[in-house]
């Protein structure tokens, strides 16, 4: 009974011992400048991610193109090595400055470095060391490919008139801006608990019965917002278009009353789950469709035609992107840089 049992524990480690040494075989052998191998553990940490994006089990065909990006990003990483290029530490912190600048904005604060790091992990899935390593990586191969391939970025002509005239004539019948409005909000909070909720309900009724409808009355009151516990808050409520996506945000009821009022006008006291509100409406535009003079956005610097040509300008630098990238690739796999041992796809 003993030796059975001792049989029967080997027979059930044997799956997981097999798997265990696949994953430590070699998939993949890169050799420009030195012998660097890809497991077969590399290999499916890296699909995983693709699968955990794309939702689903990827096909052989499609794993085999993942690991064709590993072997292509170490091939120019051993190139820079070989031809000297690297980049300081100066290069790879300014796009992370950049985000915690962009950050500290959004929260009118500075952020602590927890918060930066746990922004990062939400956003890019890897802690703060890990990302900074990729970053540094994606910045030697951007590096190489345009000290490279130089050429073909030099040779990038701004898209001209007649191509933005184009894009636009082929876009215009969805560059219509819908009727919209612009407005000004006093909120009151509802707080936790019924208490809480009786007070900013009989602030509410105070601050709506001293405004009524008089529009300087709402800009005194808005004013007040600022001090120190005055239980509401005040300002700009920004462009809002009379439109299906605007309903998810703000509500049927919310919407109806502000297309129903007039530039200047204050409305009634407007509630939802979260609070209390009183709007009155600043500007208001007419449905239209834009021209390449407009502005592309409400409240954003920039006109139509400036953001067209900065989208063609991106999809030309894109294709030389493209094109440099095939070519220089091409050049790195010639010969016996690299091999595959295609049966190990088959996990």
């Amino acid at each position: 009974m003993k030796r059975f049992l001792q049989v029967l524990v080997l027979v059930s480690l044997i799956p997981a011992f097999a798997f265990a040494q696949l994953d430590l075989q070699t998939i993949a052998t890169v050799e420009l400048v030195r012998t660097e191998f890809i497991s077969v553990k590399q290999l499916k940490t890296e699909v995983k991610k693709a699968e955990t994006q794309a939702k689903r089990t990827l096909t052989v065909a499609e794993r085999r193109k993942v690991l064709e990006t590993m072997i292509n990003e170490r091939l120019v990483m051993q190139a820079a090595e070989r031809d000297k290029l690297t980049v300081t530490e100066a290069e790879v912190n300014a796009p992370l400055q950049q985000a915690r600048t962009s950050m500290n904005t959004q929260l009118k604060r500075t952020a602590s470095d927890q918060e930066f790091e746990d922004a990062v992990k939400l956003e890019t899935g890897m802690g703060l060391v890990e990302y900074k390593a990729q970053l540094r990586k994606q910045l030697i191969i951007q590096k190489y490919l345009f000290s490279k391939k130089k050429a073909y970025f030099e040779s990038i002509a701004a898209p001209t008139e007649s191509d933005i005239n184009n894009a636009y004539e082929l876009s215009k019948s969805k560059l219509v801006r819908p009727d919209t409005v612009r407005f000004s909000m006093i909120f009151i909070p509802k707080g936790e608990g019924s208490d809480a909720q009786k007070k900013s309900r009989a602030l509410a009724d105070r601050l709506v019965a001293e405004i009524g409808t008089n529009p300087s009355k709402f800009d005194e009151v808005s004013v007040r917002a600022g001090a120190p516990n005055s239980g509401y808050q005040a300002g700009d409520g920004g462009y809002l278009p009379k439109a299906t996506e605007s309903v998810q945000v703000v509500g049927s009821e919310f919407l109806s009353v502000a297309f129903s009022l007039k530039v200047g006008e204050v409305s009634r006291l407007l509630e939802n789950p979260r609070g209390f509100q009183i709007i009155k409406i600043t500007e208001t535009y007419a449905q239209k469709t834009l021209e390449l003079s407009d502005s592309y956005q409400l409240g954003a610097r920039g006109t139509l035609r400036e953001y067209i040509a900065n989208q063609l300008s991106q999809e030309i630098q894109q294709r030389a992107i493209d094109t440099a990238s095939a070519e220089l690739l091409n050049e790195l796999r010639a010969g016996k840089s690299f091999k595959i041992d295609e049966k190990l796809l088959n996990w």
